[in-house]
């Protein structure tokens, strides 16, 4: 005789209560030059991570980029070779960036390794001697970067939507022409670095296997002799978003469409911010969220529909994305539409705000995990005036953040109504099916 066995689904275990962000030991120190020096202590592994933040506001799109990519090409006494090499002894690298707020400058090494790549950084940032044939290289490179980016639908549709938000601000253009960027020269890139590579308002941000007051001691005892009366540039804050028709980007021939709505958003420091990224999050910011059961899970229009809110020195805007196919275009943004309109007008359920919350909280304490996420947070929220004790107080907000909260958030910002809306894809076949969810103006890409 044989048994039968009856199986079943098995219960989950209830989730555990939420743990008490702690902040890491740090230390802090504003340099006679300008500088503010950031340590902080997480001895997970024997390494420490480096950002340095300065701000860029209003550089010169291609002078600033071939910046980023040639700071590190040699100094008086090293040439680019000897300053990966001397990295590489301390099992350490840099690495250089610019956006619309910052140049930055990113690397780690072993905490063994920490005074010698100070004193690297020291020469860089003094030095930076931008040799003709380094940046004749890397000029060709960038441009080639960006002639390939231009031909992808993703970067299209953004930067159509970075001039439709944006209009006149400095936001508006993020990544420079090709012929603008061949015209760059090492003179024009040694008077920027005399301009823009000062101490005075940036922040240097250490963090790993450390003690934070001899790190700072160790930033100060390197970098005591940056100085340099550059200038810095103030961004006019960003303007309000003006909803208005549908902007279609006309692409010929396109398989798919790039939906882009921008929607408006507030900064960190604003009491609405918790529960704005709960209604985020609940919209579309997580894999559970309603756009992605609607629009993917259900309707299979998309693969990874998702939104965010980014945040800059000048403002804040939430940003949502999606890739369509072509003859489903209009159905996908009408079920979008859908979506804000009813988390703008009905409150979410207890458990669906409590998943959120338990996504949003988690995320965080994963974020500040590691040596390179609480790096980058200490330098993403130092950038903005804030520091580490601001993510307590976050996390306390996020777990206060109410139904009403999050719903009276939702009506205030994700409403239809507020949205800019950018289409990218081919005008002939999804014009007239996006005409008649509301009045469209097209334009090519």
């Amino acid at each position: 005789m044989t048994a039968t066995v009856e199986t079943g689904t098995r219960p989950l275990p209830p989730l555990g209560p939420n743990r008490r962000l702690k902040v890491p030991k740090q230390a802090e120190r504003t340099l006679a030059n300008g500088l503010t020096v950031i340590a902080v202590r997480r001895n997970a592994v024997p390494l420490v991570e480096l950002r340095l933040w300065m701000p860029a506001g209003r550089t010169h799109l291609a002078r600033g980029a071939m910046l980023a990519q040639t700071i590190l090409a040699g100094t008086p006494t090293l040439s680019a070779t000897q300053i990966a090499a001397e990295l590489q002894k301390v099992g350490g690298a840099l690495s250089a960036g610019l956006d619309p707020d910052r140049l930055m400058l990113s690397g780690a090494s072993l905490g063994t390794g920490l005074d010698r790549m100070l004193e690297i950084l020291a020469d860089v940032l003094t030095g930076a001697t931008y040799p003709g044939d380094w940046v004749e290289t890397e000029r060709d490179r960038l441009v080639d970067r960006i002639q390939v980016a231009q031909s992808q639908p993703a970067h299209l549709a953004r930067t159509a939507l970075l001039k439709r938000i944006y209009g006149r601000h400095p936001y508006a253009v993020q990544t420079p022409e090709p012929d603008q960027v061949r015209a760059v020269r090492p003179p024009a890139l040694r008077r920027l670095h005399a301009e823009r590579v000062h101490p005075a308002g940036a922040v240097l941000v250490l963090v790993g296997d450390v003690q934070p007051e001899r790190a700072v001691d160790a930033a100060e005892k390197a970098l005591a002799g940056w100085n340099g009366a550059g200038r810095a540039e103030e961004l006019p804050p960003a303007p309000p978003l003006e909803p208005g028709p549908l902007l279609l980007v006309d692409r010929p021939g396109s398989v798919q469409s790039s939906l882009r709505i921008a929607l408006p958003a507030v900064p960190r420091t604003h009491p609405d911010h918790a529960a704005l990224q709960l209604a985020n999050l609940l919209f579309g910011g997580y894999f559970s969220s309603r756009w992605v059961e609607n629009i993917r899970e259900d309707k299979g229009y998309t693969y990874g529909p998702h939104s965010l809110v980014e945040h800059s020195v000048a403002g804040s805007v939430l940003i949502a994305a999606a890739e369509v196919a072509t003859e489903v275009t209009a159905p996908a943004l009408l079920e979008t539409t859908y979506e804000l309109g009813r988390l703008a007008a009905l409150p979410p359920k207890p458990e669906e705000l409590e998943q959120a919350r338990q996504y949003a909280l988690g995320t965080l304490q994963l974020g500040m995990s590691t040596q390179t996420g609480l790096a980058s947070l200490t330098s993403a929220y130092a950038g903005n005036g804030l520091r580490l004790d601001f993510l307590a107080e976050h996390a306390s907000r996020l777990a206060r953040a109410t139904v009403d909260d999050v719903a009276e958030a939702a009506a205030r910002y994700l409403a239809p109504a507020k949205a800019v809306t950018v289409v990218l894809g081919d005008a002939e076949r999804i014009a007239d099916s996006l005409a008649t969810l509301g009045p469209v103006r097209t334009e090519a890409a």
